[in-house]
C-alpha cells in the first residue's frame, strides 16, 4: 500500500509552506531516510527525508504552497529497487597507487562547469540569487562549493552593487524594462512566506505599541568593568542582549500576560520563559529561541546567542531551534535603528524592541547630563495586554536596565 508523504507540522505559528525543490523525482526509487524535498516557511528551509524505501510519485510541483498536513508524494514500498542497484559489483580490494593517486588529482582537478554535483542547498541558493557558480571558487573537498562559498558571492557582489544573476534567457531579459530604469525580479519563497506571515500577523492581531527610554550608563559601565575576566573565563564576550534577556524574564514575571496568547475563544497562560533572539541572515530574519532562559546564567544566554548566530549565516538552523517561544526581543540597533514598532511573532502576545544608544542630553538630579540612551519600543495583543500592563511590563524592563543590581548577576 502506497505511504503518503505529508507536510509536518514545523511550528505553532507556521501552517503552509512552499515546495522549494525536490531532490528527487517521480520514478526515481529512495531509500529510507534520503532528503525528498525542501521545505521553506516564514521562519526556515528543512529538508523532508523518506520514511521507507520505495518508488516515488510527487503531487505537488517545484515552488508551490502547501498546507501543514497536505500530502504531497507517495512512496509505493511494494516495489523493488532498480535491478541494478541490487546487484553490484564485488568492490577492489585495493588500488594500484598510481591509479589512486590519478583519482585524487582528477577529482580536485573538477569544477562546477564540468559537472562537479551541487548540494541540495548550494543549489537553492545559486537558483534564488541568480548567481554563476562557475565564477566563484570552491572551498570544499575536491574545490566543491559550499554553502557559505556562495552566501559570501552574493554578498560581496550586493555590497558592490552589481547585480547577481546567471546568463539572461528570453523570460529573464522581459523582466527588465525597456529604458532599463527597473528590474523585476520574483521573491524567493521564503521571502514570500514572511511577507505573508507579517501581513497575518497584521490581520489577526490588534497590534499596538508603547515606548520608553533607558539610560545605558549603567549596564556599560559594568560591561567594561567585567568583560576581560568575563570573556577569559567563558571564551564570549559579554554582550547587551543577555541582559535584556535577563530584564525581559524579570519583567513577564512582573506582568504574566505579556508571557501568553490567544488560542480560539482562550487564553493560555505560559509559565515557562522561552525567549525568541530575532537575528538577521542574508535570505532574511529567523527568530531561534532561548530556551528556560530564567534559569540560565550570562555566560549561557551569550553561548547560546552567538552558537545561533553562527547556526543562522551557515544555515544550519533546525526547526526544534524556531518553535515554543513565549516571547521575542529584537535589536535593530545594530542596524542603527533609533525608533521603531516591531511587529508581533504569532502567536505571541508580545515583542520588545531595542534599538541604536544615542547620547542625548536628559535631565539628571535637576541638571542637564549627556547620557548614552536607548529607546525601547513593546508592541502587544490589546486584545490580550491592556494599556496599563504593557507600560508596566516596559517600564520593569527599564528599571533593571538602568539598575543591573535588580537582576540575578552571576558572574
Amino acid at each position: 500500500m502506497p505511504i503518503e508523504v505529508k507536510i509536518p507540522a514545523v511550528g505553532e505559528s507556521i501552517t503552509s509552506g512552499v515546495v522549494s525543490v525536490w531532490h528527487k523525482k517521480s520514478g526515481d526509487f529512495v531509500n529510507e531516510g534520503e532528503a525528498l524535498f525542501t521545505l521553506e516557511t516564514d521562519k526556515v528551509s528543512t529538508e523532508i527525508v523518506a520514511e521507507k524505501a520505495g518508488m516515488l510519485e510527487t503531487k505537488a510541483d517545484e515552488g508551490q504552497e502547501v498546507k501543514i498536513g497536505e500530502v504531497v508524494a507517495t512512496i509505493d514500498d511494494s516495489k523493488p529497487p532498480p535491478e541494478q542497484k541490487r546487484t553490484e559489483k564485488p568492490p577492489e580490494k585495493k588500488k594500484e597507487p598510481e591509479a589512486e593517486k590519478e583519482s585524487v588529482e582528477q577529482r580536485e582537478k573538477k569544477t562546477p562547469e564540468k559537472g562537479e554535483p551541487l548540494s541540495p542547498a548550494v543549489r537553492r541558493i545559486i537558483e534564488e540569487e541568480r548567481i554563476e557558480p562557475e565564477k566563484i571558487s570552491g572551498t570544499g573537498k575536491g574545490g566543491r562549493l559550499t554553502k557559505g562559498d556562495v552566501l559570501a558571492a552574493a554578498e560581496e557582489r550586493k555590497s558592490v552593487g552589481q547585480a547577481v544573476s546567471f546568463p539572461s534567457s528570453r523570460a529573464e531579459q522581459d523582466r527588465q524594462s525597456s529604458d532599463g530604469r527597473f528590474t523585476r525580479k520574483r521573491m524567493s519563497p521564503l521571502r514570500r512566506k514572511i511577507a505573508a506571515q507579517l501581513v497575518m500577523a497584521q490581520q489577526t492581531s490588534a497590534i499596538l505599541t508603547t515606548f520608553n527610554e533607558c539610560d545605558m550608563s549603567a549596564v556599560q559601565e559594568l560591561r567594561a568593568k567585567s568583560q576581560e575576566k568575563f570573556t577569559q573565563k567563558n571564551s564570549v564576550k559579554l554582550g547587551l542582549m543577555s541582559f535584556f534577556i535577563k530584564a525581559c524574564v524579570e519583567a513577564l514575571k512582573a506582568v504574566p500576560v505579556v508571557n501568553g496568547r490567544i488560542e480560539g475563544e482562550d487564553f493560555i497562560q505560559n509559565n515557562f520563559y522561552d525567549l525568541g533572539v530575532a537575528v538577521g541572515t542574508e535570505r532574511g530574519l529567523v527568530v531561534p529561541i532561548v530556551r528556560d532562559a530564567d534559569k540560565k546564567s550570562f555566560a549561557e544566554l551569550e553561548l547560546d546567542i552567538a552558537g545561533f548566530a553562527v547556526k543562522a549565516r551557515e544555515g544550519k538552523l533546525k526547526i526544534e531551534d524556531l518553535q515554543g517561544g513565549t516571547f521575542t526581543i529584537s535589536n535593530g540597533g545594530v542596524y542603527g535603528s533609533l525608533l521603531s514598532t516591531p511587529i508581533l511573532n504569532p502567536p505571541q502576545s508580545g515583542i520588545l524592541g531595542m534599538h541604536k544608544i544615542m547620547p542625548r542630553p536628559i535631565a539628571v538630579d535637576g541638571k542637564v547630563e549627556v547620557r548614552p540612551m536607548m529607546y525601547l519600543a513593546l508592541s502587544y495583543d490589546h486584545r490580550a495586554i491592556d494599556g496599563k500592563e504593557a507600560v508596566t511590563f516596559l517600564v520593569k524592563v527599564k528599571e533593571c536596565i538602568e539598575d543591573p543590581k535588580k537582576l540575578p548577576l552571576d558572574f
